[in-house]
């Protein structure tokens, strides 16, 4: 896991082999609203981490229901 979390925060993705990818993806900043008050917030830019599985996964999930 250590191996996997350094790769991603120099920005590398991460493919396994199998199982799936794992990608860094920037998102913009963006207006928001608090739900509670409805005040408008600020949602602050940041980067996220997405996973996309294999077929090979996908295929033995949907086998095992």
């Amino acid at each position: 896991f250590d191996l996997i979390a350094d790769a991603l925060v120099e920005g590398a993705d991460v493919k396994i082999s199998g199982f799936g990818n794992f990608h860094i993806r920037t998102k913009a900043s963006r207006p928001g609203r608090n739900p509670r008050t409805g005040e408008p917030v600020s949602i602050d830019a940041r980067r996220v981490v997405t996973f996309h599985a294999s077929p090979k996964l996908k295929e033995q999930v949907q086998a095992s229901a």
